[in-house]
């Protein structure tokens, strides 16, 4: 049974060697620090990739025109294609799994409100991009574009908060009037702002864009979201299907694949997902070899110090000590040293992931430019953090490898007569 008396003989143990005592913990500690930091850094790159997509729903979907690569039916190849209202109005009916959709114009240009003026983008859009993209407009904040603004090509626009902040400072942008060239435009709604992106577009209706802009009917790019599209084979079946009806449409060669450009979100998430566990995987078997090589770590030195001990348990047999009572004070070492060791171990690692997760945070270390715009950045590192059950399984486990690695070879050890123990250097 423990009591104060076992624990203070296991203490002056642990004292009079404290070298292979630091060797045991260190493995120990080194083993789950390495474990935790790992994990960290896997899900914090994950974290990081799949925030990217956060503000998009899952199942959207961006076409945009290029270059067609193949001549086809007297048309040349190079030749740019370009989308209108007709390839929009098409979507329903030609493919009953699209929900949501919008066409979009987009145009940098220049916002004037008195002396202030800010360049940004303008993209025109129908309302289904407020579901589409999650654009959030808090009360008070007015509205966003509606059917009525798309069919009266009215006037209107949706600031960005940084846009409102720089053109109106404190004053409400609400029901004020803004220049874009020679065009007046009444702002109706502030967005809420999702991040910290200097690149935030403003929003006005497509076909008021499409008269600002182009004059006509053309589109930037066609966004839409699609119903019972989830597998990979659904996904293809779906683009292959949407690429044969617009070649009909434009006259190109339907497996001229360079012709449109498509974005499939869910498509997209799905094979970083699959990427990203492909990452966990590896980081796994790294992090469980490390683990081995501290069980291993524990168990070689486990052993030297039982026999090293020999001598001592014939001692303490000859004087009446029952062999359980040895065998307890080793086990009872074994777990002391490796949980007092393993807590250190996964504190520290926790800690270390928790305050390089606040330092770039804090930094905006964990972005990097997303290579278009000035202010637009990716995320690629968020919240290192582990699971705290796997951390301490990590630490029970070597615990019990620190037990087992202490218990066989001091087993053998007190089965040798007292005698013979004795003599052994």
């Amino acid at each position: 049974m423990l009591d104060f008396d076992n624990l203070r003989e296991i203490w002056s143990t642990m004292r009079k060697n404290k070298l292979r005592t630091f060797l045991t913990g260190f493995s120990v500690a080194w083993g789950i620090f390495m474990l935790v930091i790992l994990l960290g850094a896997g899900n914090g790159l994950r974290n990081g990739v799949m925030y990217n997509f956060r503000d998009f729903s899952a199942n959207r979907i961006e076409v945009w025109p290029r270059y067609t690569t193949k001549p086809w039916k007297g048309n040349r190849e190079n030749r740019r294609l370009q989308l209108k209202n007709d390839d929009l109005a098409h979507l329903k009916t030609d493919f009953p799994e699209v929900d949501l959709y919008t066409g979009t114009v987009s145009h940098s240009d220049t916002l004037v409100y008195g002396e202030e003026f800010l360049n940004g983008e303008m993209m025109g859009v129908a309302p289904d991009l407020a579901k589409i993209d999650f654009i959030r407009i808090d009360p008070g904040k007015g509205r966003f574009v509606n059917d009525i603004d798309m069919r009266e090509r009215r006037k209107v626009i949706v600031l960005s908060p940084r846009m409102a902040e720089v053109l109106f400072h404190e004053a409400d942008p609400l029901g004020q009037y803004v220049r874009i060239g020679q065009m007046m435009f009444q702002v109706i709604g502030i967005y809420h702002e999702k991040d910290m992106s200097n690149n935030l577009p403003a929003y006005l209706p497509f076909t008021t864009a499409q008269q600002l802009y182009n004059g006509g009917e053309g589109l930037n790019s066609l966004l839409f979201t699609v119903k019972g599209v989830t597998t990979q084979a659904e996904n293809e079946a779906f683009e292959e299907r949407f690429l044969r009806k617009m070649a009909r449409r434009h006259q190109f060669d339907p497996t001229d694949k360079g012709a449109l450009g498509i974005w499939n979100m869910g498509e997209n998430i799905r094979m970083f997902t699959m990427m990203m566990n492909g990452i966990l995987v590896f980081i796994w078997i790294v992090g469980i070899g490390t683990l081995m090589a501290g069980i291993v770590g524990v168990s070689n030195i486990m052993l030297v110090t039982v026999r090293e001990r020999t001598r001592e348990f014939g001692i303490r047999k000859a004087i009446g000590a029952k062999p359980s009572s040895i065998l307890r004070l080793i086990i009872i070492e074994s777990i002391l040293i490796t949980a007092a060791f393993g807590y250190v171990g996964m504190v520290t690692g926790i800690g270390l992931t928790e305050g390089i997760d606040y330092i770039m945070t804090m930094t905006g270390a964990n972005s990097a430019p997303a290579g278009g715009s000035p202010g637009e950045n990716l995320t690629l590192f968020r919240h290192p953090t582990v699971n705290l059950g796997v951390a301490v399984s990590a630490t029970v486990l070597l615990i019990i490898a620190g037990v087992i690695a202490g218990y066989f070879p001091a087993r053998k050890a007190v089965k040798i007569p007292a005698v013979e123990a004795m003599r052994v250097e």
